[in-house]
């Protein structure tokens, strides 16, 4: 039924990871196989492709779904119907942004200061061209391959670079001056193919497993024994998502309490549990939370 296109390169191995938790596993014949499979029902044809691609093929109708940046589909104006964000790696688990970055010791403290004429190297040099028209400012939008703030000031006179905290262009002798877009990795879907009842069904079904994976990551289900006179405590103990789950164990000489906690929780929290009158405690791992 749906035509799924995923990102290659450094989002591939996280992307990959996250299907197979969500039970869709990606098969391919090797690790540098353009053509994929997942043995899904809604699933028909897999591809695996650079993300700066995967907009315009989804705007085009090539494929019907799938993941890339907020900056590619802003960089090549792709018609796309956005399913939701996906943070899902190290890469993906803060936005990244597209900045304006100048020369730390420049006098130019914002786009506005910048004159005419001004040199500017990018890998996106169509939202930089649309950004600089905006703010009435007449660039030289130079395409950058890469190492971009490496190119200021002797190329140059200012990057627009992609940075999660600033660091790296800090460390080249660099300043923000502008933010023009916060970046996060999306599900995309065509228009037409989304406006179908049976696929748009299909789209929100996998988007259903790949987020009740991701908020099962970092999470255990806990289980315990509690007698009558210590429930309160042990209420009192527990971080849990959601009021936990009691039941009354049979003949009344106690209650059944499970919840979910983060998994960093429970190296304190199990001594304390056991401490507060809590037996027969388990910790058992989660593959999916679905609300």
């Amino acid at each position: 039924m749906l035509k799924l296109v995923l990102p290659k390169g450094s989002l591939e191995k996280a992307t990959l990871e996250l299907f197979e938790a969500a039970d869709l596993a990606v098969g391919r014949n090797s690790s540098v196989d353009y053509r994929a499979s997942i043995a899904d029902p809604r699933v028909d044809d897999v591809r695996i492709l650079r993300p700066q691609e995967i907009p315009t093929y989804v705007s085009d109708g090539l494929f019907d779904l799938g993941i890339t940046g907020r900056d590619w589909i802003e960089e090549t104006g792709s018609d796309v119907v956005s399913l939701g964000e996906l943070c899902y790696s190290k890469a993906t688990a803060r936005p990244v942004r597209i900045v304006v970055a100048v020369p730390g010791d420049s006098p130019y403290e914002s786009v506005s200061d910048l004159p005419d004429g001004v040199r500017v190297s990018s890998e996106y040099p169509e939202m930089t061209r649309r950004y600089f028209a905006e703010q009435g400012v007449e660039a030289d939008i130079r395409l950058s391959y890469g190492a971009t703030e490496a190119k200021v000031p002797d190329i140059v006179d200012a990057v627009v670079d992609i940075t999660e905290t600033g660091r790296a262009l800090r460390a080249a002798g660099l300043k923000v001056i502008d933010t023009i877009l916060t970046s996060y990795t999306e599900l995309i879907a065509n228009p037409e193919a989304h406006a179908d009842p049976g696929k748009r069904h299909a789209m929100e079904q996998l988007l259903t497993l790949l987020q009740g994976a991701l908020e099962a990551r970092g999470k255990v289900l806990v289980k315990m024994n509690v007698p009558i006179e210590g429930l309160d405590r042990v209420i009192e103990l527990i971080p849990s998502m959601k009021s936990p789950t009691v039941n009354e164990l049979f003949g009344g000489s106690g209650y059944a309490v499970e919840t979910v906690v983060a998994k960093t929780e429970i190296n304190v929290l199990i001594p304390a549990l056991r401490d507060a009158g809590a037996s027969d405690i388990l910790e058992l791992p989660l593959s999916k939370i679905v609300h």
